[in-house]
């Protein structure tokens, strides 16, 4: 019995302490990396190509109170897009710590399911883009390919950097 507690101690000595602060630090490392390769996926297969409104640029002109300039409308999708990207990210990276099964897929079902309560819930929700029904093929296609990127490198690079604040 006493072999069985020691080699149980051993096992969780081996496992590295549980760290909010390092998860989340590490998570958006993930996410502010996962952003620029999404932001490069989405020049390759852009979401939205007839027109169609960025959620971004919508979401910036509704928390200014008015249109914006194309420089400032430019500026203000960066911050949004790379902040959603790094709290994303964190939020991830928190929940990883303690909760390894939100890993799951290597992170794709993380980015699948920011696709669905961002495109499919409350930008729709908040009236900012349109709902699923409405969305072209391509923009829904787009958005989730995006995202499951975006999970998978937020993922990979988390895990990369968690070991690395050990």
């Amino acid at each position: 019995m006493s072999e069985t507690s020691d080699r149980i101690k051993q096992e969780r000595k081996s496992e590295p302490a549980k760290s909010l602060l390092k998860g989340m630090v590490a998570g958006l490392i993930g996410g502010l990396v996962a952003t620029a390769a999404k932001s490069i996926a989405e020049k390759m297969y852009p979401p939205r190509i007839h027109g169609e409104p960025d959620p971004s640029a919508v979401l910036a002109e509704r928390m200014a109170g008015h249109d914006l300039t194309p420089a400032q409308e430019k500026t203000a999708v960066e911050a949004i897009d790379w902040g959603f990207g790094a709290l994303t990210g964190a939020a991830y990276g928190a929940l990883a710590e303690y909760y390894p099964a939100a890993t799951a897929k290597d992170g794709a079902e993380f980015g699948m399911a920011l696709a669905s309560l961002t495109h499919e819930g409350a930008l729709p929700a908040l009236g900012i883009s349109d709902p699923p029904e409405e969305q072209s093929t391509r923009e829904r296609t787009s958005e989730f390919a995006s995202h499951a990127l975006f999970g998978v490198v937020t993922e990979t690079v988390r895990r990369v950097v968690r070991k690395v604040l050990d």
